[in-house]
Protein backbone atom coordinates (compact mmCIF):
# COMPACT_ATOMS: atom_id res chain seq x y z
CA UNK A 1 0.00 0.00 0.00
CA UNK A 2 0.52 3.67 -0.98
CA UNK A 3 1.72 5.42 2.13
CA UNK A 4 0.51 9.63 1.84
CA UNK A 5 1.96 12.72 3.70
CA UNK A 6 0.03 15.91 4.03
CA UNK A 7 1.81 17.72 1.27
CA UNK A 8 0.19 16.99 -2.65
CA UNK A 9 1.69 18.21 -5.54
CA UNK A 10 -0.32 17.62 -9.07
CA UNK A 11 2.97 18.13 -11.25
CA UNK A 12 1.23 18.99 -14.98
CA UNK A 13 2.85 18.39 -18.30
CA UNK A 14 4.37 20.14 -20.66
CA UNK A 15 3.32 20.49 -24.18
CA UNK A 16 1.50 17.11 -25.75
CA UNK A 17 1.51 16.60 -29.15
CA UNK A 18 -1.53 15.29 -30.46
CA UNK A 19 -1.86 13.81 -34.19
CA UNK A 20 -5.62 14.03 -34.87
CA UNK A 21 -6.82 16.45 -32.02
CA UNK A 22 -6.94 19.89 -34.01
CA UNK A 23 -4.24 19.87 -36.62
CA UNK A 24 -1.41 21.32 -37.84
CA UNK A 25 -1.77 25.01 -39.12
CA UNK A 26 -0.07 25.99 -42.54
CA UNK A 27 0.02 28.98 -44.69
CA UNK A 28 0.72 27.57 -47.98
CA UNK A 29 2.11 29.38 -50.69
CA UNK A 30 4.70 29.32 -53.75
CA UNK A 31 8.10 28.84 -53.17
CA UNK A 32 9.39 31.77 -51.20
CA UNK A 33 6.12 33.22 -50.23
CA UNK A 34 5.19 33.21 -46.09
CA UNK A 35 4.77 30.04 -43.81
CA UNK A 36 3.38 30.07 -40.57
CA UNK A 37 2.43 27.21 -38.31
CA UNK A 38 0.42 26.66 -35.64
CA UNK A 39 -2.87 24.58 -34.35
CA UNK A 40 -5.51 27.42 -35.00
CA UNK A 41 -4.66 28.05 -38.46
CA UNK A 42 -3.08 31.32 -39.92
CA UNK A 43 -6.29 34.25 -39.92
CA UNK A 44 -5.37 36.18 -42.66
CA UNK A 45 -7.66 36.96 -46.43
CA UNK A 46 -6.63 35.05 -48.98
CA UNK A 47 -7.01 36.16 -52.62
CA UNK A 48 -5.48 36.51 -56.43
CA UNK A 49 -3.72 39.62 -56.14
CA UNK A 50 -5.21 42.44 -58.35
CA UNK A 51 -8.25 40.74 -59.00
CA UNK A 52 -10.55 40.85 -56.39
CA UNK A 53 -11.28 37.12 -56.20
CA UNK A 54 -11.49 35.67 -52.99
CA UNK A 55 -10.44 32.49 -52.05
CA UNK A 56 -11.77 31.43 -48.40
CA UNK A 57 -15.54 29.85 -47.83
CA UNK A 58 -17.22 26.44 -48.07
CA UNK A 59 -17.05 24.27 -50.84
CA UNK A 60 -20.06 22.10 -51.77
CA UNK A 61 -18.56 20.87 -55.14
CA UNK A 62 -20.91 23.86 -56.84
CA UNK A 63 -19.72 27.05 -55.28
CA UNK A 64 -17.22 29.13 -56.42
CA UNK A 65 -14.89 31.31 -54.69
CA UNK A 66 -16.30 34.55 -52.75
CA UNK A 67 -15.68 37.45 -55.32
CA UNK A 68 -15.71 35.22 -58.74
CA UNK A 69 -17.67 36.80 -61.52
CA UNK A 70 -17.24 34.61 -63.68
CA UNK A 71 -20.55 32.22 -63.04
CA UNK A 72 -20.51 28.32 -62.48
CA UNK A 73 -17.11 28.46 -64.54
CA UNK A 74 -14.24 28.48 -62.19
CA UNK A 75 -13.65 25.40 -59.99
CA UNK A 76 -11.90 25.55 -56.64
CA UNK A 77 -9.30 23.70 -58.13
CA UNK A 78 -8.95 26.56 -60.85
CA UNK A 79 -9.09 29.04 -58.57
CA UNK A 80 -6.53 28.03 -56.45
CA UNK A 81 -4.23 26.92 -58.92
CA UNK A 82 -4.78 30.21 -60.31
CA UNK A 83 -4.20 31.64 -56.67
CA UNK A 84 -0.76 30.02 -56.03
CA UNK A 85 0.43 30.82 -59.21
CA UNK A 86 -0.25 34.83 -58.71
CA UNK A 87 2.16 34.38 -55.71
CA UNK A 88 -1.22 34.42 -53.17
CA UNK A 89 -1.17 31.95 -50.10
CA UNK A 90 -4.35 29.82 -49.05
CA UNK A 91 -4.57 29.16 -44.80
CA UNK A 92 -4.69 25.33 -44.53
CA UNK A 93 -5.25 23.35 -41.39
CA UNK A 94 -3.92 19.33 -41.76
CA UNK A 95 -5.09 16.37 -40.16
CA UNK A 96 -2.52 13.64 -39.36
CA UNK A 97 -3.71 10.48 -38.66
CA UNK A 98 -2.18 7.65 -36.77
CA UNK A 99 -0.82 6.17 -39.81
CA UNK A 100 0.37 9.48 -40.98
CA UNK A 101 -1.92 10.29 -43.70
CA UNK A 102 -3.30 14.01 -43.86
CA UNK A 103 -6.54 15.26 -44.30
CA UNK A 104 -6.23 18.79 -46.02
CA UNK A 105 -8.94 21.24 -44.62
CA UNK A 106 -9.60 25.31 -44.87
CA UNK A 107 -8.73 27.34 -41.20
CA UNK A 108 -12.50 26.85 -41.13
CA UNK A 109 -12.57 23.43 -40.82
CA UNK A 110 -14.26 22.46 -44.08
CA UNK A 111 -12.03 19.82 -46.24
CA UNK A 112 -10.41 20.34 -49.61
CA UNK A 113 -11.52 18.33 -52.57
CA UNK A 114 -9.42 15.78 -54.22
CA UNK A 115 -8.44 18.30 -57.19
CA UNK A 116 -7.66 21.42 -54.97
CA UNK A 117 -5.75 18.70 -52.56
CA UNK A 118 -3.66 17.52 -55.86
CA UNK A 119 -3.02 21.29 -57.10
CA UNK A 120 -1.50 22.27 -53.31
CA UNK A 121 0.72 19.46 -53.02
CA UNK A 122 1.83 19.67 -56.75
CA UNK A 123 2.55 23.30 -56.29
CA UNK A 124 3.70 23.31 -52.68
CA UNK A 125 5.30 20.20 -52.52
CA UNK A 126 8.74 21.51 -50.74
CA UNK A 127 7.18 23.91 -47.82
CA UNK A 128 4.39 20.81 -47.01
CA UNK A 129 7.92 18.94 -46.73
CA UNK A 130 9.56 21.21 -44.59
CA UNK A 131 6.32 21.88 -42.27
CA UNK A 132 5.95 18.17 -41.81
CA UNK A 133 9.70 17.56 -41.31
CA UNK A 134 9.60 19.95 -37.98
CA UNK A 135 6.41 18.78 -37.04
CA UNK A 136 8.04 14.92 -37.10
CA UNK A 137 10.97 16.68 -35.32
CA UNK A 138 9.21 17.85 -32.73
CA UNK A 139 6.84 14.06 -31.72
CA UNK A 140 10.34 12.13 -32.07
CA UNK A 141 12.06 14.89 -29.87
CA UNK A 142 8.96 14.48 -27.29
CA UNK A 143 9.94 11.43 -27.05
CA UNK A 144 13.37 11.46 -26.84
CA UNK A 145 12.86 13.61 -24.00
CA UNK A 146 10.97 11.27 -22.02
CA UNK A 147 14.25 9.02 -21.46
CA UNK A 148 16.39 12.07 -21.22
CA UNK A 149 14.50 13.70 -18.78
CA UNK A 150 17.55 13.28 -15.91
CA UNK A 151 19.75 15.70 -17.93
CA UNK A 152 18.12 18.79 -17.03
CA UNK A 153 18.66 18.26 -13.57
CA UNK A 154 20.47 21.20 -11.28
CA UNK A 155 23.48 20.77 -9.35
CA UNK A 156 23.15 20.15 -5.40
CA UNK A 157 25.15 23.25 -4.76
CA UNK A 158 22.79 25.87 -6.84
CA UNK A 159 21.50 27.55 -3.86
CA UNK A 160 19.41 30.47 -3.90
CA UNK A 161 17.34 32.39 -6.55
CA UNK A 162 17.71 35.29 -9.04
CA UNK A 163 14.65 37.65 -9.04
CA UNK A 164 13.21 38.04 -12.01
CA UNK A 165 12.04 41.44 -13.56
CA UNK A 166 8.89 42.49 -13.93
CA UNK A 167 7.85 42.16 -17.97
CA UNK A 168 4.61 44.17 -18.52
CA UNK A 169 4.91 47.50 -20.31
CA UNK A 170 3.86 50.41 -18.97
CA UNK A 171 0.26 52.07 -20.35
CA UNK A 172 0.91 54.29 -23.12
CA UNK A 173 0.68 57.85 -22.14
CA UNK A 174 -2.60 59.61 -24.08
CA UNK A 175 -2.33 62.30 -26.76
CA UNK A 176 -4.27 65.25 -25.98
CA UNK A 177 -5.82 66.85 -27.91
CA UNK A 178 -4.30 70.44 -28.27
CA UNK A 179 -6.66 73.86 -28.33
CA UNK A 180 -6.95 75.58 -31.80
CA UNK A 181 -7.73 79.94 -31.43
CA UNK A 182 -11.05 79.20 -32.78
CA UNK A 183 -12.04 76.70 -29.94
CA UNK A 184 -11.89 79.58 -27.39
CA UNK A 185 -14.38 81.68 -29.10
CA UNK A 186 -16.60 79.01 -29.39
CA UNK A 187 -17.23 77.62 -25.74
CA UNK A 188 -18.88 74.40 -26.39
CA UNK A 189 -16.13 72.38 -28.90
CA UNK A 190 -13.89 73.98 -26.15
CA UNK A 191 -15.68 72.30 -23.43
CA UNK A 192 -15.78 69.09 -25.57
CA UNK A 193 -12.47 69.19 -26.01
CA UNK A 194 -11.65 69.74 -22.37
CA UNK A 195 -13.45 66.80 -21.24
CA UNK A 196 -12.44 64.15 -23.67
CA UNK A 197 -8.87 65.02 -22.99
CA UNK A 198 -9.55 64.39 -19.02
CA UNK A 199 -11.43 61.95 -19.74
CA UNK A 200 -8.18 60.28 -21.42
CA UNK A 201 -6.25 61.84 -18.44
CA UNK A 202 -7.87 59.89 -16.43
CA UNK A 203 -8.41 56.52 -17.91
CA UNK A 204 -4.43 56.54 -17.74
CA UNK A 205 -3.91 57.91 -14.49
CA UNK A 206 -6.17 54.76 -13.61
CA UNK A 207 -4.28 52.27 -15.82
CA UNK A 208 -0.97 53.48 -14.56
CA UNK A 209 -1.24 53.41 -10.60
CA UNK A 210 -2.98 49.52 -11.32
CA UNK A 211 0.23 49.07 -13.74
CA UNK A 212 2.44 50.40 -10.54
CA UNK A 213 -0.03 48.04 -7.68
CA UNK A 214 0.82 45.20 -10.18
CA UNK A 215 4.64 45.71 -10.14
CA UNK A 216 5.14 46.55 -7.03
CA UNK A 217 3.26 43.05 -6.13
CA UNK A 218 5.35 41.28 -8.21
CA UNK A 219 8.71 43.15 -6.90
CA UNK A 220 7.37 42.37 -3.01
CA UNK A 221 6.57 38.47 -4.14
CA UNK A 222 9.96 38.36 -6.31
CA UNK A 223 11.63 39.42 -2.90
CA UNK A 224 9.82 37.03 -0.45
CA UNK A 225 10.65 34.10 -2.83
CA UNK A 226 14.59 35.88 -2.77
CA UNK A 227 14.81 36.02 1.18
CA UNK A 228 13.01 32.95 1.64
CA UNK A 229 15.26 30.50 -0.88
CA UNK A 230 18.18 31.92 0.27
CA UNK A 231 17.42 32.16 4.22
CA UNK A 232 13.95 30.96 5.34
CA UNK A 233 15.15 27.24 3.54
CA UNK A 234 18.06 26.82 6.61
CA UNK A 235 15.52 26.75 9.23
CA UNK A 236 11.60 27.49 8.67
CA UNK A 237 9.95 24.26 7.27
CA UNK A 238 6.91 26.18 6.17
CA UNK A 239 9.82 27.92 4.07
CA UNK A 240 11.12 24.76 2.48
CA UNK A 241 7.67 23.40 2.00
CA UNK A 242 7.15 26.33 -0.35
CA UNK A 243 9.98 26.52 -2.11
CA UNK A 244 10.15 22.88 -3.26
CA UNK A 245 6.77 22.87 -4.32
CA UNK A 246 7.56 26.15 -6.63
CA UNK A 247 10.68 24.56 -8.29
CA UNK A 248 8.64 21.30 -8.75
CA UNK A 249 6.00 23.15 -10.87
CA UNK A 250 8.19 24.84 -12.83
CA UNK A 251 9.75 21.74 -14.25
CA UNK A 252 8.49 20.93 -17.67
CA UNK A 253 7.21 17.34 -17.34
CA UNK A 254 6.35 15.20 -20.18
CA UNK A 255 3.77 13.47 -18.37
CA UNK A 256 1.38 14.40 -15.24
CA UNK A 257 2.97 13.17 -12.00
CA UNK A 258 2.04 13.43 -8.35
CA UNK A 259 4.41 13.81 -5.67
CA UNK A 260 3.50 13.12 -1.40
CA UNK A 261 6.00 14.71 0.43
CA UNK A 262 6.95 15.28 4.24
CA UNK A 263 10.00 16.03 6.54
CA UNK A 264 10.81 13.41 9.34
CA UNK A 265 11.01 14.43 13.16
CA UNK A 266 13.84 17.38 12.11
CA UNK A 267 14.25 19.35 8.93
CA UNK A 268 17.47 17.40 8.07
CA UNK A 269 15.11 14.39 6.08
CA UNK A 270 12.53 14.13 3.53
CA UNK A 271 10.56 11.49 1.89
CA UNK A 272 8.63 11.73 -1.15
CA UNK A 273 6.44 9.37 -3.28
CA UNK A 274 5.58 9.68 -6.48
CA UNK A 275 2.68 8.40 -8.32
CA UNK A 276 4.37 8.02 -11.57
CA UNK A 277 2.51 7.52 -15.15
CA UNK A 278 1.66 4.37 -16.40
CA UNK A 279 3.48 2.46 -19.16
CA UNK A 280 0.33 2.69 -21.57
CA UNK A 281 0.98 6.51 -21.33
CA UNK A 282 4.16 6.37 -23.37
CA UNK A 283 4.31 7.04 -27.44
CA UNK A 284 4.73 3.52 -29.12
CA UNK A 285 5.54 5.07 -32.67
CA UNK A 286 8.72 6.94 -34.07
CA UNK A 287 7.94 8.96 -37.18
CA UNK A 288 9.98 9.82 -39.96
CA UNK A 289 9.05 11.42 -43.98
CA UNK A 290 9.45 9.52 -46.78
CA UNK A 291 11.70 10.43 -49.31
CA UNK A 292 9.64 12.82 -52.06
CA UNK A 293 6.27 12.33 -50.35
CA UNK A 294 4.08 14.47 -48.43
CA UNK A 295 3.37 12.20 -45.41
CA UNK A 296 4.64 11.06 -42.36
CA UNK A 297 5.02 7.29 -41.26
CA UNK A 298 5.81 5.71 -38.10
CA UNK A 299 7.64 2.75 -36.98
CA UNK A 300 5.85 0.89 -34.10
CA UNK A 301 8.42 0.93 -31.37
CA UNK A 302 8.46 -2.70 -29.75
CA UNK A 303 7.75 -3.69 -26.48
CA UNK A 304 10.91 -4.07 -25.26
CA UNK A 305 11.58 -0.27 -26.71
CA UNK A 306 8.64 0.70 -24.74
CA UNK A 307 9.80 -0.89 -21.79
CA UNK A 308 13.15 0.63 -21.94
CA UNK A 309 11.68 3.99 -22.26
CA UNK A 310 9.31 3.84 -19.36
CA UNK A 311 12.16 2.46 -17.55
CA UNK A 312 14.68 5.27 -18.17
CA UNK A 313 11.35 7.84 -17.66
CA UNK A 314 10.18 6.86 -14.18
CA UNK A 315 13.75 6.58 -12.99
CA UNK A 316 14.49 9.88 -14.74
CA UNK A 317 11.42 11.45 -12.76
CA UNK A 318 13.15 9.96 -9.40
CA UNK A 319 16.31 12.20 -10.51
CA UNK A 320 14.58 15.63 -11.34
CA UNK A 321 13.12 15.62 -7.57
CA UNK A 322 16.01 14.37 -5.91
CA UNK A 323 18.14 17.01 -7.96
CA UNK A 324 14.92 20.29 -6.96
CA UNK A 325 15.18 18.53 -2.85
CA UNK A 326 19.21 18.61 -2.91
CA UNK A 327 19.42 22.17 -4.97
CA UNK A 328 16.91 23.87 -3.38
CA UNK A 329 17.00 22.59 0.47
CA UNK A 330 20.36 23.14 2.14
CA UNK A 331 19.68 22.11 5.05
CA UNK A 332 17.99 18.48 4.03
CA UNK A 333 21.43 15.51 4.84
CA UNK A 334 19.25 12.66 3.97
CA UNK A 335 16.11 12.17 0.84
CA UNK A 336 14.30 9.20 0.37
CA UNK A 337 12.10 8.71 -3.06
CA UNK A 338 9.67 6.11 -3.68
CA UNK A 339 7.86 5.52 -7.03
CA UNK A 340 4.73 3.91 -7.71
CA UNK A 341 1.81 3.20 -10.38
CA UNK A 342 -1.68 1.93 -10.58
CA UNK A 343 -2.17 -1.34 -11.75
CA UNK A 344 -5.08 -4.08 -12.18
CA UNK A 345 -5.83 -5.51 -8.58
CA UNK A 346 -7.15 -8.97 -9.28
CA UNK A 347 -7.85 -9.99 -5.66
CA UNK A 348 -10.12 -6.72 -6.07
CA UNK A 349 -11.14 -6.53 -9.43
CA UNK A 350 -9.72 -2.66 -8.86
CA UNK A 351 -6.41 -1.51 -8.72
CA UNK A 352 -3.61 -1.04 -6.72
CA UNK A 353 -0.42 0.63 -5.73
CA UNK A 354 2.54 -1.05 -7.56
CA UNK A 355 6.07 0.02 -5.81
CA UNK A 356 8.82 0.33 -8.66
CA UNK A 357 11.84 1.46 -6.90
CA UNK A 358 12.72 3.19 -3.61
CA UNK A 359 15.99 5.12 -3.17
CA UNK A 360 17.73 6.34 -0.07
CA UNK A 361 20.01 9.14 -1.00
CA UNK A 362 22.65 11.22 1.47
CA UNK A 363 23.78 14.89 0.37
CA UNK A 364 27.32 13.17 0.36
CA UNK A 365 26.42 10.44 -2.34
CA UNK A 366 24.39 13.18 -4.53
CA UNK A 367 27.09 15.72 -4.45
CA UNK A 368 29.82 12.31 -6.06
CA UNK A 369 27.68 12.74 -9.66
CA UNK A 370 28.97 15.03 -12.26
CA UNK A 371 26.28 17.26 -12.81
CA UNK A 372 28.17 19.15 -15.51
CA UNK A 373 28.27 15.72 -17.96
CA UNK A 374 24.65 14.51 -17.11
CA UNK A 375 24.41 13.33 -20.54
CA UNK A 376 26.42 10.66 -20.00
CA UNK A 377 24.69 9.66 -16.73
CA UNK A 378 22.68 6.78 -16.95
CA UNK A 379 19.84 7.45 -14.46
CA UNK A 380 18.74 3.59 -13.98
CA UNK A 381 22.40 2.58 -13.12
CA UNK A 382 23.09 6.11 -11.03
CA UNK A 383 20.59 5.02 -8.62
CA UNK A 384 22.18 1.59 -7.88
CA UNK A 385 25.01 3.57 -6.39
CA UNK A 386 22.75 4.21 -3.10
CA UNK A 387 21.07 2.47 -0.94
CA UNK A 388 18.31 0.88 -3.38
CA UNK A 389 15.19 -1.15 -3.00
CA UNK A 390 13.96 -1.90 -6.67
CA UNK A 391 13.38 -5.41 -8.42
CA UNK A 392 13.11 -5.32 -12.36
CA UNK A 393 14.51 -7.43 -14.81
CA UNK A 394 16.76 -6.25 -17.55
CA UNK A 395 14.29 -5.40 -20.40
CA UNK A 396 12.57 -3.09 -17.53
CA UNK A 397 9.81 -5.58 -16.25
CA UNK A 398 8.90 -4.37 -12.81
CA UNK A 399 7.91 -6.89 -9.65
CA UNK A 400 6.64 -5.18 -6.31
CA UNK A 401 8.69 -4.01 -3.58
CA UNK A 402 8.61 -2.41 -0.27
CA UNK A 403 8.86 1.38 -0.04
CA UNK A 404 11.54 2.99 2.77
CA UNK A 405 9.52 4.46 5.53
CA UNK A 406 9.80 7.99 6.58
CA UNK A 407 11.03 7.66 10.38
Amino acid sequence: MAFRFQRRITLAPGVRLNLSKRGLGLSVGPRGASLSMGPSGVYSHAGIPGTGLAYRQKHNGSQQPTGCSDSGRTSPAAALEALLLEGGSLPVRLEIDAKGSIRYLHDDGTPLGDEETRVLRRHAREPLREQLAEYCHQLNGGLDRLGRLHEETPSPHSHGYATQAFTEAPPSRPTLRQLAWWHRVWPPAQRRIEQNNRQLQTAFDTAYRDWEWRKADHDAAEFARQQRESEGVLYDLDAMEQTLRERLEEIDWPRETGIDFDFGGNIDTIAADIDLPNEEEMPGRHWSIPAKQVRLTSRKLSSTQQRKLYRDHVHGIAFRVLGAIFARLPAVQEAKVSGYRQIPDTATGGTRDQYLYSIKVSRTQWEKIHFNKLERVDPVTAVEAFTLRRDMTKTGIFRDIEPFKLV
